[in-house]
């Protein structure tokens, strides 16, 4: 009489129902890339509209989506282990003015992180404590790239822009 249709118990289909509705939850929570990302533009900020060639320094870094105009600050705050994993710097890329300090302060997340400039112009003490700091006044013209070398690999990438 039903040919062609598959007679299933209610156990089974209750069992199917459950599996899609499971399934379903778990795709809602993955979301889009964009949606996820750490790289998203904050509204906020102001960012460079040509900022330099990083020659691929932020390749593999999560949450880099542009370099942040800091120009004319005395004093701007870089963040040590942000990101939803703790393994980051906020905002990763800063444009600012000669004679600019950077304050890099911990947040507490992501373990024990430290900032390293690539040429070895600064380099401060490892720390995994929230609230500590390091700070370092710029007033060569150039590019200045760092790293927490705990999380190199992990992406945990900076760079400071003087201009």
């Amino acid at each position: 009489m039903n040919e062609g249709i598959p007679n299933y118990s209610r156990r089974a289909v209750i069992r199917i129902l459950g599996a899609t509705a499971v399934g379903a939850n778990f795709a809602g929570c993955l979301g889009s890339p964009s949606e996820n990302s750490d790289a998203t533009r904050r509204p906020d900020e102001t960012y460079v509209e040509d900022p330099p060639n990083y020659d691929g320094w932020f390749d593999g870094v999560n949450n880099y989506s542009g370099t942040v105009d800091r120009r004319g600050k005395n004093e701007v705050i870089v963040r040590v282990g942000a990101g939803s994993r703790g393994k980051a710097f906020d905002p990763p890329a800063v444009m600012i003015s000669p004679g600019t300090t950077i304050v890099w302060e911990w947040t507490g997340d992501g373990g024990t992180h430290n900032v390293s400039a690539e040429n070895g112009d600064f380099e401060s003490e490892y720390s995994d404590s929230s609230g500590h700091t390091y700070d370092y006044t710029f007033e060569d013209t150039r590019v200045f790239k760092y790293v927490c070398e705990p999380h190199r690999s992990a992406g945990m990438k900076g760079a400071i822009v003087v201009e």
